[in-house]
Formats: structure tokens, C-alpha cells, sequence
């Protein structure tokens, strides 16, 4: 069977075209959160081959925008990394998740899925698979996510990335960002201790905004992980 005859019948399949559909529900904030990333990386600095790099290789938006202060303020390698692990710290909880559905595929193939695997990715997959282990047409579900989700984000951040010098200031693009971001941020709230954990995150934030190097960020991390782990234990002791 030929690559494009296999290409055809994932396109028609029932499992990919739902994991398709249920991520374009948000590609517009996807859309405009990787338009403001791209953009950023620019008049952050950035080369445009760096800005490309960094767009493919660092497939994480919240880490990029984490990072992009501190390399244009010349912070410290260790607090560059210290930042980026923290922000990116939700993944390792993500992949404790994903490893009950991946767990049998091959190496090479669990890569390639954790690569490509981001936040709404891994929302919309468990709502649909609520129970953690492997089941028929979970690949291809995801698969039709990954579709739609990748080449959005991509696609967008190397469009701000080349029209960054020509859009002006006062189009407001990140604030239209942040407000993207907000969007796709409430529809993760979905139990009680989820939005202690984001109300913990912005007044630790605001609190601590005049420490340098942008490390109001990582205290703001630090405080809604402690605060999620003991709403967390406490659950469990009830």
C-alpha cells in the first residue's frame, strides 16, 4: 500500500476525523498565541534561523515565551534552564498519563508522540479515552489532533516570525495573545482545585513581579505546584 492510499484512508477515518474536529474548536487561539510567539522571538533578538529553530525544536509556546525575556536580558544559563524545566514541569505529569496508552508502542514511536503531544492534545485525549489504558483507534484520534494542532501553531509562528518587522505596535497583538491564551487557559479549569492552583500562579505572579530576570515566574510555579500537591494529598485523605 502506497503512502498516499494510506494517507487517504486515515483521512477518512472515523477516529481521526474526530480527534481532527475536536482540536479546531481552539485553532484560533492556537492560532493567535503562535502569530504572538513568533513575533516575539524577533524583537526578542533572535536571528530568523535561530527564530525557526526554535519554533521546530522547542514545540512548547509557555517555554518559549518564558525563555525569550531572560536570553534579551542576558540571565544566567542556570536560571534560563531552572525556568524553562519548571513551566515545562506539567509534561512530566503528561507523560506519566500518556505512558498507561503508550506504554506498548516502540520507542522511536513514544518520541515522536511526546514530541508532538501538546497541552490540548492531552485534554481532549482523555476526556475521550477516560480510562488509562490502550484501546482501538486511540493512535489515529490522536493522530487527527496532532493534524490539526502542529501545523497551526507552526504555520503561525513562522508567519510572525517573517511579518514581525511590519506589525505595528498598535494592532495590540499581545494583548489579542494574551487573551488567546486566557481562553484556552479556562477551558483546562475543570474541577475546583485546578483553579486554586491558577489563582495561586497569578497573585504569587503579581506579588513577586519586581524580582529581576523574571524569576517572579518561577516563584509564581513553585507556589501553584505546592499548593496543587497539598489540595492533592488532602483529597486523598478524605
Amino acid at each position: 500500500m502506497s503512502w498516499t492510499t494510506r494517507l487517504r484512508a486515515l483521512a477518512a477515518d472515523p477516529d481521526f476525523r474526530a480527534g481532527a474536529r475536536d482540536m479546531a474548536s481552539p485553532s484560533l487561539g492556537l492560532a493567535a498565541w503562535g502569530l504572538v510567539t513568533g513575533v516575539t522571538m524577533v524583537k526578542s533578538g533572535l536571528s530568523l534561523p535561530l527564530a525557526f529553530g526554535m519554533s521546530l525544536l522547542v514545540f512548547a509556546g509557555s517555554a518559549q515565551l518564558t525563555a525569550l525575556p531572560l536570553l534579551a536580558s542576558g540571565a544566567p544559563l542556570w536560571v534560563l534552564l531552572a525556568t524553562a524545566f519548571c513551566v515545562n514541569l506539567r509534561f512530566v505529569i503528561f507523560s506519566a498519563q500518556w505512558r498507561h496508552y503508550w506504554g506498548h508502542l516502540r520507542r522511536a514511536r513514544r518520541l515522536l508522540n511526546g514530541y508532538v503531544a501538546a497541552d490540548l492534545n492531552f485534554v481532549y485525549f482523555l476526556k475521550r479515552y477516560p480510562d488509562l489504558q490502550p484501546a482501538p483507534g486511540q493512535q489515529r484520534y490522536f493522530w487527527g489532533g496532532v493534524a490539526v494542532n502542529w501545523p497551526t501553531w507552526q504555520l503561525c509562528s513562522f508567519a510572525g516570525i517573517l511579518l514581525a518587522d511590519r506589525i505595528p505596535p498598535q494592532w495590540g497583538i499581545g494583548f489579542a495573545g494574551v487573551l488567546a491564551l486566557l481562553g484556552l487557559s479556562y477551558s483546562l479549569l475543570t474541577e475546583k482545585t485546578l483553579w486554586w492552583v491558577a489563582l495561586t500562579a497569578g497573585a504569587v505572579s503579581i506579588a513577586t513581579y519586581a524580582l529581576p530576570l523574571k524569576l517572579n515566574i518561577l516563584c509564581a510555579i513553585v507556589a501553584a505546584g505546592a499548593v496543587g500537591w497539598w489540595l492533592d494529598a488532602r483529597k486523598g485523605r478524605a
